[in-house]
């Protein structure tokens, strides 16, 4: 059954809601990582676990997202430096998948699974019943994002998103939208209805991040400006 997301209101007390913490900026080395930005619409940066065995067991890394390209009991054995990891990510090939389920960690799980060849449904369908999370690139078919989020518009361990541009956020956002209200995804992600989303009540910015979770996106600076230029976020807010 669609959600009803209001708009049109004149005025709500978050302009910001829609995004805040939403970009999870990907780190490809220590140096990123400690030059990650920082602001409200940043969530926890991407590190690759294999980064994380080069970093300094004095390091204080504070809140990030660990992608797992090696084996998590390598880095539970290692000595690096302090975080808190808020989520694991790990890409799952349809042979691997199983074994990215069955993955026991301290940490919630987003699995991207590798939909080449496979029910997209119905894989997006095993990982929300193994209680994680599925991932997508907003880079993939229409066909297939709007699969995997009418699977996930009706559970609770929400989405996460990969993107290379500012645009592609958008373009995920409206899909979000568009699967919680019963629109058309494909429409949405080709032509995102900007003014619509400026025009969220809290309540409905916050229905829709209760699906999308969050965007990783290598050039989180640049997507931030993007969404300052459509007026998702407000010019005077500062960032770090």
């Amino acid at each position: 059954m669609p959600i009803p997301l209001t708009l049109g209101v004149p005025h709500r007390p978050d302009p910001n809601a829609l995004v805040h913490g939403l970009l999870l900026p990907i780190c490809s080395d220590s140096v990123e990582l400690n030059a990650a930005p920082r602001g409200a619409e940043y969530g926890p940066p991407v590190v690759r676990a294999s980064t994380l065995l080069a970093t300094t067991d004095t390091a204080d890394l504070g809140r990030i997202v660990v992608h797992l390209d090696i084996d998590p009991d390598e880095l539970r054995a290692s000595r690096t430096g302090g975080y808190e990891v808020v989520r694991f990510d790990v890409d799952a090939p349809a042979e691997h998948l199983a074994d990215a389920l069955a993955l026991r960690l301290p940490s919630p799980l987003v699995v991207f699974p590798v939909f080449d060849a496979i029910d997209v449904a119905e894989t997006a369908e095993a990982v929300v019943f193994a209680h994680r999370t599925p991932g997508i690139s907003v880079a993939d078919t229409p066909r297939r994002i709007a699969d995997v989020l009418a699977v996930v518009s009706h559970a609770d361990v929400g989405l996460v998103a990969r993107a290379d541009t500012g645009d592609d956020v958008l373009a995920i956002l409206a899909a979000t939208v568009a699967s919680l209200r019963g629109d058309d995804i494909s429409a949405a992600l080709a032509a995102p209805n900007v003014a619509a989303l400026r025009a969220l009540i809290p309540e409905a910015a916050e229905a829709v991040r209760e699906v999308l979770l969050g965007i990783e996106i290598a050039d989180a600076v640049a997507a931030r400006a993007r969404l300052v230029e459509v007026g998702l976020i407000a010019s005077w807010t500062s960032t770090t």
